[in-house]
């Protein structure tokens, strides 16, 4: 499929073998990070015109925007590409549930590490500019 993307955009972007952009969706006010989907070219641009988050199915291999079925919209606030150029950081006004099972955000269930003493680093393992 051809894609919309604005060409000085698409030449930017470093796409996994598959063709796809791995984008985070983050709460836009409250920096809550919600999920992680897939993007690519297509689903960028529709991201970035239509002001709604489309992103690649890997499973059915088809397009799907946020909310469509669910009712749990992603309205996008900002849109962003890191420093590698690798992957996208959507920013939005998120209505209702992200996560496919119903859950606010995707990363509050299996959380393997949390450290509430207000340290840095967890125990017996040093911080490092990499952390």
């Amino acid at each position: 499929m051809t894609s919309s993307l604005d060409p000085e955009i698409a030449a930017r972007l470093k796409r996994s073998a598959d063709g796809l952009l791995p984008a985070i969706a983050q709460q836009y006010d409250t920096g809550e990070v919600l999920m992680l989907g897939w993007m690519d070219d297509e689903a960028l641009h529709r991201t970035l015109t239509t002001g709604r988050c489309t992103y690649w199915s890997r499973s059915r291999q088809e397009y799907w925007v946020k909310g469509d079925t669910s009712g749990h919209v992603q309205r996008v606030r900002s849109v962003a590409l890191d420093c590698d150029a690798d992957t996208v950081l959507v920013k939005v006004d998120q209505v209702g549930a992200a996560c496919h099972t119903g859950a606010r955000t995707c990363f509050d269930e299996d959380v393997l590490f949390r450290d509430d003493s207000g340290a840095s680093a967890p125990q017996g393992r040093p911080a490092t500019a990499d952390q």
